[in-house]
């Protein structure tokens, strides 16, 4: 389910939260389910516990996951204002990129082109 990549300049942790907080934000990760203890986790992937650990806090603190004192960890139920979240960062991404056309002098053509043919390419 997650994948690291050892030729990624990020952080092992950080990997792992992104991971995760996509497999949630996509549902693959049912709300509310308990997620393995930093232990299990820490084995499955061969890390350190402390980094699988750093990784959980951070998903507490982003809202991805909640913790139950003696039960373990979970997938927050609402991911939707992080998704939302995302897609504001996205929308700004991309409107900064379309400036940087139209100060190319790029048609609004040319934008819906370039940005259509990306979006095909990512889903094959």
């Amino acid at each position: 389910m997650i994948h690291l990549d050892l030729h990624d300049p990020r952080p092992m942790y950080e990997q792992v939260v992104d991971q995760m907080e996509m497999l949630a934000l996509r549902g693959v990760l049912e709300p509310d389910s308990r997620l393995p203890s930093v232990r299990q986790m820490a084995m499955e992937l061969s890390l350190n516990p402390n980094t699988v650990q750093k990784a959980y806090a951070e998903l507490l603190n982003r809202g991805v996951i909640y913790s139950v004192r003696g039960k373990g960890n979970f997938v927050s139920a609402d991911c939707s204002s992080i998704r939302q979240t995302k897609l504001d960062e996205i929308r700004a991404a991309i409107a900064e990129l379309i400036q940087q056309a139209r100060e190319l002098g790029a048609s609004p053509g040319q934008c819906n082109t370039l940005l259509q043919s990306l979006m095909e390419v990512e889903q094959s």
